[in-house]
């Protein structure tokens, strides 16, 4: 196997310095670009005897030269090319901070607009020259630089060459390109950055919801859209889209108007009077989602147990709500007396019954469960009414019914009653970047009062980036106080464009029943997430 050789140093050369070390050490601490490059000067200058500097000392002195303040130093880019270029010829390895402070510094405010083009070529070769990989440091200098030059065709090969480097952008960034592409009047890239934006982030900061603000107020804004759209296709798309959005362009003509607004506890927003949207993970997404549930159970569960319950699920599909038995009737019960509570259980299927117009729930249980309860009468008679319903599926010997509760959820896209958590192993092992998102469209939580069971339900809509099938936006900003009571959205719509304030909130397009009592229950609802996780019954039924 062959092994690198490092470079000897020229006969009569010193090896690292401390005192140099020390010298470079505090600068940094200081901020003393001037001193530094004085030091480095110092050690380098003596043509029979140079300082050897190492990888690190060449790094601080180019960090420090991209933070530097040009009105105490100037010409930090000139100096950084020289300490560059000294690395190189000393045989020292650059690493990526070398390439990604070297581009800094050249893209720095101030340099000639030709200095961007010289920091993209650093950045977009770092690969072949050095075999480094950029990463979104790397690119964030040179895409603020392009904007300032307002060069849109320039920060797109910029998103490109991210892009092929599997390099994702954030928030800043989707700033830059939207506001490059809104100076640029091009109307299409501002609309794919709009949801790439919504993609990448829940509630944008007060800068990108200027830049946002300044595309709507734009002449090009304005003329950008179209005045017919076929509305069914439009609606068929944000349900396929887990509602939210349609991504199929502008809708309308005309000006828009922008406010910034608050929204109601029952997601009508106060500026436009359109009710916000539940939104959800998408179909597709869905179905990767309730695959990937399904091959870790296989793995993991008995093999014919599982696909039994698979087959048995395609034939029974109309529920609209799973019940995770277990940790219902194990809530609230680590006292003396306490137990497993078929009366709460039955409570909860009792509640979701009155909400659902008389149609059963899915109870997922294990059989161990089943056995012990069939040993009294009434639980027995309860137990065989469920079973005529459809309303029970007992989960076998061996078995962890989280799989066969989440599975259940997932793959009939329906709401999931439990106050467990989800985050054991099991959950963990999904590796999902939309697992959360489902999680909170879709879990119900509960407690009990003079025993009866009261659901939490999810929000009756959700904190994220919306378009709307008549072509509005509705853009939440980020409320660090967490209270969505005082939370700012920009409204953003042409004349005539909204919904009337009385239609219900929909979830992958079916319709959401918001209560009076749940609308204000979604601002109180994470203040009693905390209490019931603390009481909640935690199982793992395998016998």
């Amino acid at each position: 196997m062959a092994t690198a050789t490092r470079r000897r140093p020229r006969r009569g050369s010193k090896g690292p310095n401390p005192d140099l070390s020390r010298t470079l050490t505090d600068c940094t601490r200081r901020g003393d670009a001037a001193a530094a490059m004085t030091a480095f000067d110092h050690a380098v200058s003596d043509p029979d005897a140079p300082t050897r500097l190492s990888a690190h000392q060449y790094n601080q002195l180019l960090h420090l030269l991209a933070t530097a303040d040009q009105s105490s130093f100037p010409s930090p880019a000139a100096a950084a090319r020289r300490v560059f270029s000294h690395m190189l010829q000393a045989g020292a390895p650059p690493s990526e901070a070398t390439i990604t402070n070297l581009a800094r510094v050249t893209a720095a405010p101030g340099n000639p607009a030709s200095a961007a083009d010289e920091a993209f070529e650093l950045v977009a070769t770092m690969k072949d020259k050095h075999g480094l990989t950029p990463r979104l440091r790397s690119y964030s200098p040179v895409l603020a630089a392009f904007r300032r030059a307002g060069d849109a065709s320039k920060a797109y090969a910029v998103e490109a060459h991210m892009a092929a480097a599997a390099v994702s952008p954030e928030e800043p960034d989707l700033a830059a390109l939207l506001d490059v592409s809104s100076t640029a009047g091009d109307a299409d890239k501002v609309y794919e950055y709009m949801h790439k934006l919504r993609q990448t982030v829940d509630c944008v900061g007060q800068e990108t919801a200027q830049v946002v603000e300044g595309w709507f107020r734009s002449d090009k804004a304005a003329m950008a859209g179209k005045a017919d759209w076929d509305a069914a296709q439009v609606k068929d798309a944000i349900v396929l889209n887990g509602g939210g959005c349609h991504r199929l362009g502008w809708l309308g003509t005309g000006p828009w108007t922008v406010q910034r607004v608050t929204a109601g506890a029952d997601g009508q927003c106060v500026g436009c009077k359109c009710r916000l949207a539940s939104v959800d993970i998408d179909m597709e997404e869905t179905q990767r989602f309730a695959d990937s549930v399904a091959a870790l159970a296989l793995e993991r569960e008995t093999k014919a147990n599982f696909s039994h319950f698979q087959e048995w699920l395609e034939e029974n599909k109309d529920y609209e709500a799973i019940v995770d038995g277990a940790n219902i009737a194990l809530y609230q019960q680590n006292f003396a007396e306490g137990g497993f509570s078929f009366t709460q259980l039955d409570a909860v299927v009792t509640e979701l019954r009155g909400r659902y117009h008389g149609k059963w729930p899915l109870v997922i249980l294990h059989n161990k469960r089943i056995a012990k309860l069939m040993e009294n009468s009434s639980n027995r008679h309860l137990i065989e009414t469920w079973r005529e319903n459809g309303a029970l599926y007992t989960t076998p010997s061996g078995s962890n019914d989280d799989w066969y509760w989440l599975y259940a959820a997932i793959k009939l896209n329906c709401l999931l009653v439990t106050n467990d958590e989800m985050r054991d192993h099991i959950f963990e092992l999904l590796g999902s970047s939309f697992f959360p998102k489902w999680k909170q469209r879709h879990r119900v939580k509960y407690t009990f009062n003079k025993g009866k069971a009261v659901l939490l339900m999810p929000p009756p809509y959700s904190s994220e980036i919306q378009e709307s099938e008549v072509g509005s936006w509705h853009v939440p900003m980020e409320e660090k106080s967490g209270d969505e009571r005082v939370r700012i959205w920009l409204c953003i719509g042409r004349t005539g464009t909204c919904k009337q304030p009385d239609e219900a909130p929909t979830t992958n397009g079916v319709a959401q029943e918001v209560p009076p009592i749940e609308a204000s229950n979604g601002v109180q609802q994470s203040l009693q997430e905390d209490k019931a996780e603390s009481i909640t019954g935690k199982r793992k039924d395998r016998d």
